[in-house]
Parts: structure tokens; C-alpha cells; sequence
């Protein structure tokens, strides 16, 4: 048998020589683009070894740890068709002859394996056997293997022959490996890249918000300290009014003292403003069902309005009890309905609702909502104006601040609002709602004491 594959021939009449150098040649060319280990370990085991009248092989990959073989390409009977291999084994380093060629890192050719102690059957019992290992530097990455049915089958022109595709094949499974951890090595430079282009842009959104806390504390506190010198001023100023109109009799000339007396009350009223978005009002807390509160609210406000504006109520009627001043609280949501009544200049409707909410750290995160993980009862106003462009969408709690015309102006609205739930361990958050118009929510933390009486 061996005679046969040494003298074949191809149908143009070259010899097995020519067969193997062309074989070699072309596998040499190919090789640079097998793009994968599989696709390479399949393409020894048929274009190469098939090619050079090897009537059966089997080759194995080694694992990392160097301890076991697995068989991952044939040629011959395990392979009846594809790329399948029928029983694929796994044979641990030093067993058999495949596992003493890959502990020994030796080839080794046996003229007949009835004679040989180590033989492991595969399919079919063979009689002459080839085994050569795949070595790359200190590593075994796999071994090439090839039976026979006659014995005496193979000698040193096959040896020669599958010792340079061995050579081959183990250059290129190390090229493969080095292309993966180069690929890795940029996958992971991209990721640290990414990773720290977040970091950067992390401690610049922190920096931007400390700057911005910084800022409004400062403001407000000049603001504290104003509105408190302020409200000394008027206080006197509006006591000497009222002499003043005690003492003149003319009712004309009490008009102007009247205007000046009211004018002297919407300062009060700015003032108290002034001192609430500074965060520093005298609040007197008490237990307040909201619900209540808002539908209380809401009638004032539906007088106020007419019928330009159209209030829907949505409340749950089931409300977490929140510990608040009922006056401030009162003033506040008053605020945020006149607000949305002056959004929508030409009429509209505005849904106010309310919801027990639970937050998470994470779901206070993904709705960069500054607020601590707890209880809390969202106040909702939806209302059906023109909305609030994103990039103008935290400047309406800036003081003076107005997205609305000259007529309807601006002031301290939504800045008190604001102020007024941050010292209630609140806070308000703005967005568009799901149609035309904005929404604005109020977030009241529901009281510890009356969430234990509920449970």
C-alpha cells in the first residue's frame, strides 16, 4: 500500500512528488487567508492531507491548559460528510499514541498497531498509524494523526512531508492567536477610551453641578439676606402708610396712600417669595393629605381661570400622607396651576394627578432627579400649550426667568416652587408630556411615621 501511495498519479500523469511539492505550494499561498482555526484545521485534514492520498486523518486541537486533546477536523471514515466528525474524542495528554505524541511533543510512525500496547480503536481497527505534534514555542496547539488499514503504510517521505504541514499549520494557529489578542488588546484599549471619556465627562456634569449648587447658594443667600432687610423696610414703610391714612380724611388723597399701600403689599408678597426660593422660610410642617389639598386648590384656582382653562382632576384618592406647611404648600401648587394657565394663552386643559412612587438609586439616575431613594407622592401638571424647547427647559427655575410674552412676564413662580420643595426634601422636574405641552411634577417625600400607620 504504501508502494501505491508513493508511485500515484494524478489524470495529467504527475507524479506523487510533483502532487505533494504543488499541494505544499498552494497551501503555502492559502494560508495567509484562512481567516479562522476551524476553517484551517479543516482545510489541512482535506485540501492538504486529502490531496497527498492520505486515505484517513483526524486532527486535534490541544486545550489551554495542556491537558486533553479534542478531535476537531477528519478526513476519511469519521468525517461522512461536511464538516462533522462522527464521535468526536477527547484523549488526555499521555493517553493512547495521540496523547503520548503530545506529552512527548515526538512523531512517531508504528508499522503495526496489533502490535503496539497503546493503540485506541477508533472506527474501524487500522494497521499502520502516524501521529506528528503541532508545536509552537513551549506550547502544544495540537496533533496530526493518520491511519491505515495495511501495515508498513508510512515512512520518511511521509513523515517529512506532514512534519513541514504540521510547521504550517502551527505558524499559522499562532498567527490566528496573535490576531485575536491584538484584537482583544484594541477592544480593550477602545472600552478604557470610552470608559474614560465617560469619567471625563462624569467629572465635568459634577463640576458643572457643584458650580451651579455653589452659585444658587450664594444667590440665595444674598437673596435671604435681602428679602430679610427688605421686609424690615416695608414693614416700616407700610406702618407709616397707615397713619398716614388714618390721619388724611379726603378720600382723594387717600387714593395714592391705597395704591402705595398695595403696592407696599405685592413687595411683601415678592419678599416672601425671595425668602422661599432662598430656601430659608419659616415652614411649619404638618401631616396633609394632598389630594384634599389639590382639589381645595383647584377650585380657587378654576374661579380664577374661567373658562379658558379646563381643570381635570386624575387623583389616586389613596395618596401617601406627606408631612409639609399646608400654606406654603397650598401657595405652591396654586403657583405651578397659574402657571400653565399663562402657558396656554389661548385656552386649553391642564390634568393634574397624583402617584405613590418608590425610587431606586437607579431610578433616580436614569431621571437625574436630586433626590434621595425613598417614598414619594408625585404631584403631576400636564397642560396642553406650546411647551418648552429642551435646551431652555432648566432656565424656567431661574429667577425673572419666563418662557411666556412680555404681557404675562416673569417672577419668582417657579423659583419659590422649587425652593419650597428642596427644603421639604422635595424636588420639581419639567419635560414634555406625551402630546402638546409641558409637564411639570412635584415629588413630596411621603412621611416615614405615616407610611408605618398605612402598613
Amino acid at each position: 500500500m504504501l508502494g501505491s501511495i508513493k508511485s500515484a498519479v494524478d489524470s495529467s500523469g504527475n507524479s506523487y512528488e510533483t502532487i505533494a511539492l504543488r499541494t505544499l505550494n498552494a497551501f503555502a499561498v492559502d494560508v495567509m487567508n484562512i481567516p479562522s482555526q476551524e476553517d484551517l484545521f479543516w482545510y489541512v485534514a482535506k485540501n492538504v492531507v486529502g490531496r497527498l492520498k492520505f486515505i484517513d486523518c483526524v486532527i486535534y486541537k490541544a486545550n489551554a491548559e495542556q491537558t486533553e486533546l479534542v478531535q476537531v477536523a477528519a478526513m476519511g471514515e469519521k468525517n461522512p460528510f461536511g464538516r462533522s466528525i462522527i464521535n468526536p474524542l477527547k484523549i488526555p495528554f499521555g493517553q493512547g499514541i495521540t496523547g503520548r505524541v503530545a506529552q512527548n511533543r515526538k512523531a512517531i510512525i508504528i508499522d503495526d498497531l496489533r502490535q503496539d500496547k497503546h493503540y485506541i480503536a477508533d472506527t474501524q481497527e487500522a494497521r499502520s498509524e502516524i501521529c506528528l505534534p503541532m508545536v509552537f514555542g513551549n506550547r502544544i496547539v495540537g496533533v496530526i494523526d493518520c491511519e491505515h488499514p495495511e501495515p508498513f503504510a508510512f515512512g520518511p517521505t511521509e513523515l517529512e512531508i506532514l512534519t513541514t504541514v504540521a510547521a504550517m499549520t502551527s505558524a499559522k494557529l499562532e498567527l490566528l492567536a496573535e490576531a485575536e489578542r491584538s484584537n482583544l488588546r484594541y477592544r480593550d484599549l477602545v472600552q478604557s477610551h470610552a470608559d474614560l471619556t465617560e469619567e471625563v465627562n462624569n467629572r465635568k456634569s459634577l463640576q458643572a453641578q457643584l458650580y451651579e449648587a455653589r452659585e444658587m447658594e450664594t444667590i440665595g443667600r444674598l437673596a435671604g439676606d435681602f428679602a430679610k432687610n427688605f421686609d424690615n423696610l416695608l414693614t416700616t414703610i407700610s406702618n407709616n402708610l397707615k397713619l398716614l391714612e388714618e390721619a388724611v380724611e379726603d378720600e382723594k388723597a387717600n387714593s395714592p396712600l391705597i395704591s402705595a399701600q398695595n403696592a407696599t403689599a405685592n413687595a411683601a408678597k415678592l419678599v416672601d417669595d425671595m425668602l422661599v426660593f432662598a430656601q430659608r422660610s419659616h415652614l411649619r410642617p404638618e401631616m396633609v393629605d394632598l389630594d384634599s389639598l389639590i382639589g381645595q386648590v383647584s377650585q380657587t384656582a378654576q374661579l380664577i381661570f374661567s373658562e379658558r382653562t379646563e381643570i381635570h382632576l386624575a387623583l389616586s384618592q389613596n395618596s401617601w400622607p406627606v408631612k409639609v406647611d399646608p400654606s406654603a404648600t397650598k401657595s405652591t401648587l396654586l403657583n405651578l396651576m397659574i402657571n400653565a394657565h399663562q402657558a396656554m394663552e389661548h385656552g386649553g386643559k391642564l390634568r393634574i394627578s397624583t402617584e405613590n412612587i418608590w425610587f431606586s438609586v437607579m431610578d433616580i439616575n436614569q431621571l437625574s432627579l436630586d433626590l434621595a431613594p425613598g417614598n414619594y407622592v408625585c404631584v403631576s401638571f400636564q397642560d396642553t400649550g406650546s411647551g418648552i424647547p429642551l435646551n431652555r427647559r432648566q432656565k424656567v427655575f431661574d429667577p425673572f426667568y419666563s418662557t411666556k410674552s412680555n404681557s404675562v412676564g416673569g417672577g419668582l413662580g417657579l423659583s419659590a416652587a422649587l425652593g419650597f420643595m428642596k427644603q421639604s426634601g422635595g424636588t420639581v422636574s419639567v419635560g414634555n408630556s406625551t402630546g402638546p405641552g409641558t409637564t411639570f411634577k412635584l415629588y413630596f417625600p411621603a412621611s416615614a411615621a405615616s407610611l408605618a400607620a398605612v402598613k
